[in-house]
């Protein structure tokens, strides 16, 4: 057995004994956990008291009697009224079930006392499992209700590395894949490439031609004449951002976000990662871990380039900038999970070892990456000299430029995992990130564009925000997709759903300065 919980809340899960089911004639239950992954996702396997063994046929046996007193037919009736449902695994195939159910009126109450399994082998593997819940006993105090099940045995001829694909079947959890969707974004993606190929090459045209112009005239008629444009900054525009430090340690992050995503997605779409539990999180731990020499080199790199001496501090604030987000926000949510005596509270050993992942993986290896950057790449390389006076900015309002910019919100495909549905279609995801770069880059370099052609030599921060104001469009819809789309309810999966979806939103945004990059 797994967890239990309300059908309505995924993720406010309880351990499976947490309600007062009976456990048969073993005396002690055992909660174990195979990896970290499943650790941090609240899975706590234990035994379920039912006695199968392979291709023994059980006929209708009682393992087990509830008494029933006031307090367990309380609790089994808050746990009806809130559709609770429960989840366990017999050779590791999920398999899910309702607790009970109530009458019409709402004042009767029914447990179902029977389950019936029927499972598929083929050879000396199990490749199907399928539980049907019968006997539905009323809630009375003061009774005896007995539990029971039944084993069938029966022949399959789908293959044991193809026993999961009853789970993928559209139809079995309803996916809604639109390839209408993914053919409009891409047409949209054809479309704003060429508007702003279109749109900068006239541009530039216009402004090459007028620079020449300005070049053959003389020194008189050059002073007299109006200049202006991106071509009067280009001795200010390689000059250091503000805030150097925090600047290089976003992009750096970023830079670590992007690869981490790509390389996930990549494996996800070569091996089934949704064949094993927790498997996706693990290897986004292991991944994450193992690329932390990127965010060093890029973000040592970067903080070089602009002259920052304090490479220490920059190379620590870059190793746990991401970190500490998480951290903090699932530390939270854990005093909340433990207030409520949930499974996703997270057990002290695998905070300690998250705590050591981070001291004694990411931050050495983040250490490589930043000395590496700064010896390879930390030279300052631009095409042209810095101006040793920075240049004035003229009084254009440009402010009201970098709110437009920085709310321009691009198309993205928001795909939720609040439930659970096995997730395969990573293809359309390695799709949506294409996207996702493509737009990021094109809004970047108008952006960049439109700032320096008011004479603003600041565009750092103003590219980077325009880049991440996905995050925002993100954020945005959650609040939608969390009132309109959902049932969710309670301090525990609001705080859940809200807090993971920040540190998701957020670290989209940060992961978008690839467009800053690219541009």
């Amino acid at each position: 057995m797994n967890t239990v919980g309300p059908y309505h809340n995924r993720q406010e899960t309880y351990k499976y004994f947490s309600l007062p089911f009976c456990v048969g004639t073993k005396k002690t239950i055992s909660h174990y956990h195979e990896t970290l992954g499943e650790a941090l996702q609240g899975v706590e396997l234990e035994f379920s008291g039912l006695d199968i063994k392979f291709k023994d046929e059980v006929m209708q046996t009682t393992y087990c009697e509830i008494e029933l007193d006031k307090a367990k037919r309380d609790a089994f009736v808050y746990a009806i009224k809130n559709h609770y449902w429960y989840q366990m695994y017999i050779d590791d195939l999920p398999i899910w079930g309702i607790v009970g159910e109530a009458d019409e009126n709402g004042e009767d109450h029914y447990l179902w006392t029977y389950k019936k399994l029927e499972i598929g082998f083929n050879g000396n593997r199990i490749v199907d499992v399928n539980l049907t819940s019968e006997g539905k006993v009323k809630l009375v105090p003061n009774t005896r209700i007995a539990m029971s099940y039944s084993v069938k045995w029966k022949k399959s001829d789908v293959k044991f590395e193809d026993r999961f694909d009853k789970y993928l079947d559209p139809s079995f959890f309803q996916h809604r894949i639109h390839w209408f969707s993914i053919f409009n974004s891409f047409m949209m993606v054809i479309f704003l490439v060429g508007l702003v190929s279109m749109i900068l090459m006239r541009t530039l045209r216009k402004d090459y031609a007028r620079y020449s112009k300005e070049e053959e005239m003389d020194d008189m008629d050059r002073d007299l004449g109006d200049e202006y444009g991106w071509k009067q900054v280009h001795g200010d525009v390689f000059r250091p951002s503000s805030h150097p430090m925090i600047f290089s340690s976003l992009i750096g992050s970023g830079c670590q976000i992007f690869s981490v995503s790509f390389i996930v997605i990549v494996v996800a779409m070569i091996e089934d990662l949704y064949t094993e539990r927790g498997s996706m999180l693990s290897t986004a731990i292991f991944v994450y871990a193992a690329t932390s020499p990127v965010n060093g080199y890029f973000g040592g790199s970067l903080y070089a380039k602009q002259g920052g001496r304090r490479w220490i501090k920059q190379m620590f604030i870059g190793a746990f900038l991401i970190p500490a987000m998480v951290c903090g926000t699932a530390f939270f949510i854990n005093f909340i999970a433990m207030y409520y005596h949930a499974s996703r509270a997270i057990p002290f050993g695998t905070m300690v070892a998250v705590c050591c992942i981070c001291l004694f993986v990411i931050l050495p290896l983040n250490l490589v990456g930043t000395i590496l950057g700064r010896n390879l790449s930390g030279q300052p390389n631009f095409p042209c000299r810095v101006n040793a006076v920075p240049r004035p900015i003229p009084e254009k309002k440009c402010w009201k430029w970098k709110c437009i910019v920085c709310l321009f919100c691009r198309y993205f495909i928001f795909t939720s995992f609040w439930a659970y549905k096995i997730y395969y279609v990573y293809g359309f995801m390695m799709l949506v990130l294409v996207i996702l770069c493509i737009v990021t880059v094109c809004v970047t370099i108008v952006c960049t564009y439109f700032l320096l052609n008011a004479e603003d030599y600041r565009w750092q921060w103003t590219s980077f925000l325009s880049a991440a104001s996905t995050a925002v469009y993100v954020y945005m819809y959650s609040f939608y997709y969390y009132f309109f789309k959902t049932k969710m309810y309670g301090l525990f999966q609001t705080s859940f759903y809200f807090g993971y979806m920040a540190v998701f939103s957020t670290s989209l945004g940060i992961m978008c300065e690839l467009g800053f990059h690219s541009g």
